[in-house]
């Protein structure tokens, strides 16, 4: 019998987003992609049990972490104990990882143009930093879709005003790595609705303009 498909499903997590002393209540998106077999889980931020009843009797092939900021990775270590997966982040993030899980190292680094694979289905490691100097997006051709955590959100860049960010870096990053990409190209973001990047790309000069 043939593998089923991979699919994209989404959990919606509640907590802390904490940096320069200050800490915001947030809403996070969680992905995972997979089949009934295995699964890939991106960003797990706050609330391991309900991550790990999302993943159920799945295997969890990795934990990939889009960027170290604390709401993206609070739960990412206990999830790791639970199921044995590894952890993936960028190296250039691990300075911020380090303030949130210091002597807890991720298990293994990111790369621009790695391929992970899950379900049959490869998804493209992009480093498109900006909102951090690691952050990173997941390219799943396949499922015409990319995973862009804080890089791009619908209407926008992500934030850069604070430590470890720069907006003509993260500007650079979306025209170069993301926009790009075929524009039926669904984006599904860190935090809040999904877009498209043909729905963005006319925005860049606006973006701009205002520096974001």
């Amino acid at each position: 019998m043939a593998e089923a498909a991979a699919r994209i499903e989404h959990l919606v997590t509640s907590g802390t987003f904490a940096l320069d002393g200050g800490v915001w209540e947030v809403d996070n998106n969680v992905w995972l992609v997979g089949n009934d077999e295995e699964v890939l889980v991106i960003d797990a931020a706050h609330d391991a049990d309900a991550i790990e009843k999302a993943v159920g009797g799945r295997r969890l092939v990795a934990i990939v972490c889009t960027h170290a900021h604390n709401d993206h990775i609070d739960a990412a270590p206990e999830l790791a104990d639970r199921t044995g997966a590894p952890v993936l982040l960028h190296p250039a993030d691990r300075e911020l990882w380090d303030a949130t899980h210091p002597g807890k190292a991720p298990s293994g680094e990111l790369a621009d143009g790695q391929v992970l694979s899950v379900a049959g289905t490869e998804l493209t490691v992009l480093h498109t930093p900006g909102h951090s100097p690691g952050g990173v997006c997941l390219h799943a051709s396949a499922l015409t879709t990319v995973f862009t955590g804080d890089t791009l959100f619908q209407g926008g860049p992500g934030a850069t005003g604070r430590s470890f960010s720069d907006f003509p870096t993260i500007v650079d990053s979306i025209r170069d790595r993301l926009l790009s990409l075929p524009p039926e190209t669904v984006v599904r973001t860190g935090h809040g609705a999904t877009t498209t990047i043909g729905g963005e790309a006319p925005c860049l000069p606006e973006w701009i303009a205002r520096g974001h």
